[in-house]
């Protein structure tokens, strides 16, 4: 459904992305992940031809996004909520996109209902809603013309907890119904709890991208040590990424048994060793976006 091929994006002599592959399969979630800057808004504006690619190219359902007719009507987007109209309101923010795909008005009081906006919110202008509520009129938007595909940069911000669970839950119908649904965002946890696929993104480069067994391949462990400077060296020698994480411990991106080899052959003296707390999908972006990334030449 969407097939990204060596995407890059050179600005003068700054490369904000640089020979980016991935694809998006039918009936899956894929969580595009990295930290702010990496590359996901340039990227995703590329695949949506709002930027046009210095070199590479993208495609959503075999052809380039721009050769897609009326393509609301196939590829719902929502990459900025805050960039809607703000003197008008909800409903007819979503009445003007329905004529404009050509789908009964109808929709868009469904479409409302469906994201929870309630007629008193859908009355109002766009310009005294909250970040939470663009999102959910931007969701209503890319819905509308019953696309195959959905695209959606942190559409997750602003909302309150039951937003947030309505939405992982909304685009997990949508996947098992044989949609498409790329989707960048910075909440690790709730991207673990929807997503079938991962693609990390650091520097404007891929530097992991897979299904979970990326998770399962991503253990860490936590140690604390009676001398941590002997631990941390200990670590260093034995080629092991770890990071500090307070009263003289770290989490290591390694399973316990290579952690505690590690420490053995150096002769420094364990208080606590045991599989790192928190969630896989964060300990795999810690361990793969900590370290400064090479620029792109």
């Amino acid at each position: 459904m969407i097939e990204v091929t060596d995407l890059t994006k050179r600005y003068g002599d700054a490369v904000a992305v640089q020979g980016v592959s991935f694809r998006c399969e039918p009936g899956t979630v894929t969580g595009f992940l990295g930290p702010n800057g990496a590359g996901k808004s340039t990227t995703m504006r590329m695949i949506c031809g709002l930027t046009p690619p210095t070199s590479g190219s993208a495609t959503v359902l075999g052809v380039p996004y721009r050769r897609i007719p009326n393509p609301g009507r196939h590829v719902g987007v929502l990459l900025d909520a805050s960039a809607q109209h703000s003197g008008r309101t909800g409903r007819e923010t979503l009445e003007l996109t329905a004529r404009t795909l050509g789908v009964d008005a109808a929709r868009a009081a469904q479409m409302l209902q469906r994201v929870g906006l309630p007629p008193a919110a859908a009355r109002r202008r766009v310009g005294g809603y909250s970040l939470g509520m663009r999102q959910r009129l931007g969701i209503a938007q890319a819905l509308l013309g019953d696309p195959r595909v959905l695209i959606l940069d942190e559409p997750a911000n602003g909302l309150d907890p039951e937003g947030i669970h309505w939405m992982r839950t909304m685009l997990r119908d949508f996947a098992d119904r044989g949609g498409t649904v790329l989707l960048s965002s910075h909440l690790l946890r709730e991207v673990e709890a929807v997503a079938d696929r991962f693609v990390v993104i650091a520097g404007g480069r891929i530097v992991a991208q897979g299904g979970r067994e990326l998770l399962t391949a991503s253990a860490a462990t936590f140690v604390r040590a009676l001398n941590s400077a002997e631990l941390e060296t200990a670590l260093a020698e034995a080629g092991l990424s770890a990071r500090h994480c307070g009263d003289g411990a770290f989490t290591v991106a390694a399973d316990a048994e290579a952690v505690g080899r590690a420490a053995a052959k150096a002769g420094v003296v364990l208080l606590e060793l045991r599989p790192a707390g928190g969630g896989a999908l964060e300990e795999l972006y810690l361990s793969l976006t900590a370290a400064p990334q090479e620029e792109p030449r």
